[in-house]
């Protein structure tokens, strides 16, 4: 089990310091894999941090009464000049397999698929290469919890299909607290969810619970019954926030396309793709309608 009470998180910077994550209080089950639900900026990679001890909270605690892997997923905590073999090496000394980690090695190898580069210092790694070895190298230890930070979206189809599968073989052997936006890998590894929402954390026993929860929240009706902007400044903010909602909502259909959902799971998010193409056409004509208004002020 672990056990989150009373947690807050917020980072101090330029901007200001609001609250990422404000009184979270949850208790998630041994053996129960959750999958972790909100918009971009919710707060769900740092609460996947703070529950592997590689951040720490403002107040509150994190009980954890089970071995937790670090976030498959992100692409930090290598040392930039060693190569990927000397890393892996490194970690698997450091989990306890100072006697023999060539088997941990080799695990490893196979499963980032990174060829000659496996000897090449990790600041010559992609991004993407750099997660895809982070990945072999969570999966070669055996965590009671694995937490997964878009891992399964790393790499092209086939590494995908992979990085799924692999959960996969892990679910009954351990549970996942997964982050990702593909609804279909969440309601087919996951049985229960949090949704994180205005730095609140909410548990739903059903995984479908938590999607219907999230959906509510980013419902395409919720922007179309904002007012239009009135302004030339104002409409050029709009049209900046229409074209990032139109970007992440084309690239969770195509996300949707590749994961060959079902059609009545895959029609969700073309509804929201077309719908957010049609918001960012709208603020193009609202702008240039301004704009005309003030004799064509660039």
């Amino acid at each position: 089990m672990i056990e989150i009470a009373g947690l807050y998180k917020r980072y101090h910077n330029h901007h200001g310091s609001d609250w990422v994550l404000r009184d979270v209080n949850l208790a998630i089950p041994r053996g129960v894999s959750v999958g972790l639900l909100g918009r971009n900026g919710a707060g769900k990679s740092t609460l996947l941090r703070l529950i592997a001890g590689m951040d720490t909270p403002e107040r509150g605690e994190i009980r954890r009464h089970c071995r937790v892997s670090w976030p498959i997923g992100l692409s930090g905590g290598f040392q930039g000049s060693m190569t990927g073999r000397q890393n892996v090496k490194f970690v698997a000394r450091v989990h306890g397999g100072r006697h023999n980690v060539a088997p941990i090695i080799d695990k490893v190898q196979a499963f980032a698929e990174l060829g000659d580069a496996f000897d090449e210092p990790i600041r010559t790694y992609s991004s993407g290469m750099r997660a895809r070895l982070n990945f072999g190298l969570s999966l070669a230890f055996n965590f009671d919890v694995y937490l997964s930070d878009e891992a399964t979206a790393v790499g092209d189809r086939a590494f995908r299909a992979k990085a799924t599968q692999a959960f996969k073989e892990k679910v009954g052997q351990a549970s996942l607290i997964m982050v990702s936006h593909s609804e279909g890998i969440l309601k087919e590894l996951c049985q229960a969810g949090i949704h994180l929402a205005e730095g609140r954390a909410t548990w739903y026993d059903d995984i479908n619970d938590a999607i219907g929860a999230y959906h509510a929240e980013t419902a395409p009706e919720t922007a179309a019954a904002a007012p239009l902007p009135r302004t030339l400044p104002e409409a050029r903010r709009h049209l900046s926030q229409c074209k990032a909602a139109f970007d992440k909502a084309k690239a969770a259909f195509e996300q949707a396309q590749q994961d060959d959902l079902i059609p009545r799971e895959r029609k969700v998010y073309g509804d929201a793709f077309r719908a957010a193409r049609e918001r960012l056409h709208e603020a193009r004509r609202l702008v240039q309608a301004l704009q005309s208004q003030q004799g064509g002020d660039p």
